[in-house]
């Protein structure tokens, strides 16, 4: 991780990982055998769902985007797969009185599509053991603060109530406790005097779109299926 000599700038304060032109693998970025094929679930706007979109297309993530799930109807995330021309299939919670069967249907989704790992971008559910134990160390979550701080929801309230002049976001391994799975990624974000929770939202998911494909390349090299995945030499 590199940064910025003067935190208070908000672009330069984190600069990780390490910037990229477009087609060009980004140094110390994992080297995959094969191409993964990904599946995400979102619940809300769908910015880090096209982030991670856009860095199997063009950017160092060897994968492809082949499903996503949402579970609102008029979640902007459902818009872009139409975009981006990537299938999509709503299972609305509230068709699911219990968590337990959503997590079902959405796991036959994935498995109908071949997923080799799959993304929680923004999906505002907790998720069962019933997802966990269909993809055991295969399932992403991107958290808006610096994990074990602010688990839960709100975490950029929490953050602002709380006072302090330093948060963030994380990528992690999905477990049944929520929150608290293993930590692939952090990015740290600098609270800024004046900020709302507005501001402050829109420089954490910037840090997102940028840490989330990394840790998704990150995880791949901890499947049991990827012996012969290596990183980069740098």
């Amino acid at each position: 991780m590199t940064g910025s000599n003067d935190a208070s700038e908000p672009e330069l304060a984190i600069q990780w990982p390490t910037p990229h032109s477009e087609g060009e693998a980004a140094k110390g970025w994992p080297r995959l055998d094969r191409a993964l094929r990904l599946g995400v679930m979102a619940s809300g706007h769908g910015s880090n769902f096209e982030a991670l979109v856009r860095a199997c297309r063009g950017g160092p993530l060897r994968a492809e985007v082949v499903q996503l799930v949402v579970n609102n109807p008029a979640c902007g995330a459902r818009q872009r797969a139409e975009r981006l021309d990537i299938a999509c299939r709503l299972h609305d919670h509230r068709d699911h009185p219990q968590r337990q069967e959503l997590d079902r249907q959405v796991a036959a989704t994935f498995a109908a599509s071949a997923v080799d790992l799959v993304v929680m971008a923004g999906w505002m559910r907790i998720v069962t053991p019933v997802l966990i134990g269909a993809y055991p160390g295969r399932l992403v979550n991107i958290h808006p603060s610096l994990l074990p701080s602010f688990r839960g929801l709100d975490a950029v309230g929490q953050a602002l109530a709380a006072g302090v002049t330093l948060t963030g976001c994380t990528a992690h391994l999905v477990e049944e406790v929520v929150d608290a799975g293993p930590i692939l990624v952090q990015a740290a974000v600098p609270v800024l005097q004046g900020d709302d929770h507005g501001s402050l939202v829109a420089r954490i998911q910037a840090q997102e779109h940028r840490i989330l494909p990394y840790a998704v390349a990150l995880a791949a090299l901890r499947l049991d299926s990827r012996p012969a995945a290596q990183t980069a030499q740098g």
